[in-house]
């Protein structure tokens, strides 16, 4: 079976069983990956099953962009004033960068001074590098544009610091933060910014305190969310993450990477089934990824279920048969399975193309022993030793020293 048909197999299994009880972010997610992989037209009928069912601003601005994608720029128009009519200037920056692409700067710095002056403002750095904008960067307009403060300075500073925090520069992020202390105390941007610094740091408690505390008055905010939900996985609160998870799900946030960091969350807290679930959503939208079928492997035999751990563990070396990883988690279920001979094979395979993972090295040497091969054996277990590996030792004073 070639790797197309496996991928469109895997596709068509996990459609099946999502067809009914779809919300809007399934939609959304779907159609985002689509438009995504150059198929705007199949991402244009996904959402419009959507808004016949139920309309929606995201979901008419979602096919606004598909529309953009496609060149079609009137239905692009159309869609984003849709969207408008649902929900007050949600499709004023999809407006302007159509009317950019047509050239139309007046209309195109129109609508988004309307988009700055709204909850829909989006930061600068977002907005400079937008390709949409490119036919009109270089207009008089588009430059007298910029002459206006359309940030305010706690928002010019934040964005800095969340610069430096993500480039590891905490030194100048701190700088700022104390500056900001002093000249504006008491503000919600200072208050996320420490968060942001106290995350980079580890120190989650602190930061789950101050988003508790800034989603009191802002619930939805979608920067506060993600950043509570990092500080409760990191504080090892996992069902405090979920529901974090869950309500960015609820929010609608196009994004399918949540159903992945959400299945991890219900995985710690012994949620397989949910856990599955999520992993079948994300898999129905990117079929043959590698991260979620190695995660639905895991999973699998998490719960118990090693057969099913090796469908999946197999469906993933077909389709990356150059990744070492691959092949380990098949030969640690068929270890699992007491199935020495293929476990011994896999593990070869996977030293072959990363031969300095030491828990390959281990299991390898576990399973020639438990296979009769001693000698080999205890070869594989110094070797992992020798890679740094302790857990190796306890094997190797039990068949290795006489």
């Amino acid at each position: 079976m070639t790797i197309k048909k496996s991928i469109l197999l895997i596709s068509v299994f996990l459609i099946t069983g999502m067809v009914s009880g779809q919300t809007a972010f399934d939609y959304l997610v779907k159609a985002k990956a689509l438009t995504a992989s150059g198929n705007p037209d199949q991402a244009i009928g996904v959402l419009t099953s959507a808004i016949e069912k139920q309309e929606g601003s995201k979901l008419y601005s979602a096919r606004a962009e598909a529309f953009l994608i496609k060149g079609d720029y009137g239905s692009a128009i159309s869609d984003y004033n849709a969207a408008n009519r649902l929900l007050e200037n949600s499709g004023e920056y999809g407006l302007s960068r159509v009317y950019a692409l047509k050239g139309d700067a007046g209309t195109s710095l129109y609508h988004l001074e309307r988009s700055m002056k709204s909850s829909f403002k989006k930061d600068e750095k977002e907005i400079l590098p937008d390709p949409a904008f490119s036919r009109i960067e270089n207009r008089t307009e588009w430059r007298n544009f910029w002459k206006n403060e359309w940030y305010t300075a706690p928002e010019k500073c934040l964005s800095e610091i969340e610069y430096y925090v993500s480039s590891g520069n905490s030194e100048e992020a701190q700088r700022i933060i104390r500056d900001m202390d002093r000249d504006y105390p008491g503000s919600e941007k200072i208050q996320f910014a420490k968060a942001l610094m106290n995350l980079s740091a580890g120190k989650y408690n602190d930061v789950i305190r101050t988003i508790s505390a800034l989603l009191t008055t802002d619930p939805d905010n979608e920067k506060y969310l993600r950043t509570i939900a990092k500080a409760q996985t990191g504080a090892s609160n996992p069902a405090g993450a979920s529901f974090t998870y869950s309500k960015l799900i609820n929010l609608e946030i196009p994004d399918a990477q949540l159903l992945l960091d959400r299945a991890l969350c219900f995985r710690k807290t012994g949620e397989n089934d949910k856990a599955l679930d999520d992993i079948k959503k994300y898999l129905s939208v990117y079929p043959g990824d590698e991260a979620a079928l190695s995660l639905a492997g895991r999973t699998e035999a998490a719960s118990g279920d090693n057969l099913k751990a090796l469908e999946y563990f197999s469906e993933n070396l077909k389709l990356h048969p150059e990744n070492a990883l691959c092949y380990a988690e098949r030969a640690n279920s068929y270890l699992m399975s007491k199935s020495w001979t293929w476990a011994i094979k896999d593990y070869t395979m996977s030293l072959d193309l990363d031969p300095y993972n030491s828990e390959v090295w281990l299991n390898k040497g576990i399973a020639l022993i438990r296979s009769g091969n001693i000698n080999d054996g205890c070869h594989d277990l110094k070797r992992s030793l020798s890679l740094g590996n302790i857990r190796a030792t306890e094997n190797i004073s039990r068949y290795c020293i006489k």
